[in-house]
């Protein structure tokens, strides 16, 4: 794919900025989830860090979030009586991972629609299991969503294994289709508004040619991705707008708006997609936006998103925002204590006079309080001159 991109949009650049701190974090959040006690040696931790792409010590890693993750000593294992260090979750953060499966075990029953939509849009209506782990997290589901999902809908999903003699063959197949949920976002939107389906531009008005490619594209009739026919539509406008309108609801149904390009183009056959997706999905910048933020190219669904925030925020995705604010609160309190400790190093060594650094402290911290003071007065003053009682 060449290594091009949309023009960049720092509202939606700002929405795929990620830290790969927290990416770890949560790697080592369902490493601690694989144990009853949710505690494991630190040695374990440290035997899994070049998967996790790290280097170094994983104690020093934990010390850096201690809002998040707590070492203590205790028996180590084999029964010898000797001690060795183990992690474990902090209280707010067992509170926090808690909140996190209760959010996905009540949001079980729309994993299910979003499972079963996604195969709806297949061809065959089926998809193999070990290319859908590539969708796992875009579309929220845990590691074990066959173990949860498939007994408790045993007359939508079935698992088949039609080539036994190859590996990785098993195949997720949906046994019964559901017009319910055959509904494009497209088609929804249209409903609620009772007009017709048709693509909208989400760019500013002042996009003048983009707009008016759109409303060109929106002058044939709209294909639904559901279509039970899946035969190859006869002309090559007909197999785009099927093919936009299958990356479309695809976006639709992921919890963040967003998935890899690359992850995308490993469905090219199953979704009927066009051989270079990343090309076509440029041509349509009113719908979908390109980024190569960490040289990883992504498409994000324009309209998905109010400036750099989620427009339908799920209740899984909430919680594990949570998770990050902990994380970046540990990781605050981590480089305070740092700073604290270079400070008094430096002023055993003669190299600063502590009163001066406690000053700059001391009026970083003034004019910390004088700009919130200021917000919070600019905030009140706003509700009042805009408060409805006052029109």
């Amino acid at each position: 794919m060449a290594r091009w991109s949309s023009p960049k949009d720092p509202a939606l650049e700002a929405a795929l900025r990620r830290n790969r701190r927290w990416v770890v974090n949560n790697q080592i959040k369902r490493l601690l989830l694989r144990f009853p006690s949710r505690t494991a040696p630190v040695r374990f931790l440290q035997s899994r860090f070049k998967t996790l792409d790290l280097m170094g010590r994983a104690a020093n890693w934990l010390g850096k979030y201690p809002s998040c993750f707590e070492v203590f000593s205790a028996d180590a294992e084999g029964g010898c009586g000797e001690q060795e260090p183990h992690f474990g979750f902090t209280k707010r953060m067992a509170a926090l991972v808690d909140a996190e499966e209760a959010a996905v075990a009540a949001s079980e029953p729309a994993m299910a629609d979003r499972l079963a939509r996604v195969l709806m849009l297949a061809r065959g209506r089926r998809l193999q299991v070990s290319k859908l782990a590539a969708l796992r997290g875009p579309l929220g589901l845990p590691d074990d969503y066959l173990l949860r999902l498939l007994p408790a809908h045993t007359d939508i999903f079935r698992l088949a294994n039609p080539y036994p003699h190859r590996r990785n063959s098993a195949e997720l197949e949906l046994i019964r289709w559901a017009p319910s949920l055959a509904v494009s976002a497209v088609e929804a939107a249209a409903a609620a508004n009772d007009s017709a389906p048709r693509f909208t531009c989400s760019l500013p008005a002042s996009w003048a040619k983009s707009h008016a490619k759109m409303e060109e594209f929106n002058s044939t009739p709209y294909i639904s991705p559901y279509s039970e026919e899946w035969a190859v539509p006869g002309t090559d406008a007909e197999a785009e707008k099927r093919a936009v309108a299958v990356v479309h609801e695809l976006l639709s149904l992921t919890l963040w708006r967003k998935m890899s390009i690359l992850k995308l183009e490993h469905f090219r056959r199953e979704f009927g997609l066009p051989e270079d997706t990343a090309r076509m999905l440029l041509r349509h910048p009113c719908l979908f936006y390109v980024s190569n933020r960490y040289k990883i190219h992504t498409v994000v669904l324009r309209e998905g998103y109010e400036g750099s925030e989620l427009r339908d925020k799920d209740p899984v995705v909430a919680a594990k925002d949570r998770l990050g604010e902990l994380m970046q609160e540990g990781l605050h309190e981590y480089n305070q204590r740092r700073r604290v400790a270079n400070v008094e190093k430096k002023r055993r060594r003669g190299e600063i006079e502590v009163k001066k650094e406690k000053e700059k402290v001391e009026d970083e911290e003034a004019a910390r309080l004088e700009s919130a003071e200021k917000r919070e007065e600019r905030r009140r003053f706003y509700k009042v001159l805009f408060d409805d009682g006052n029109r």
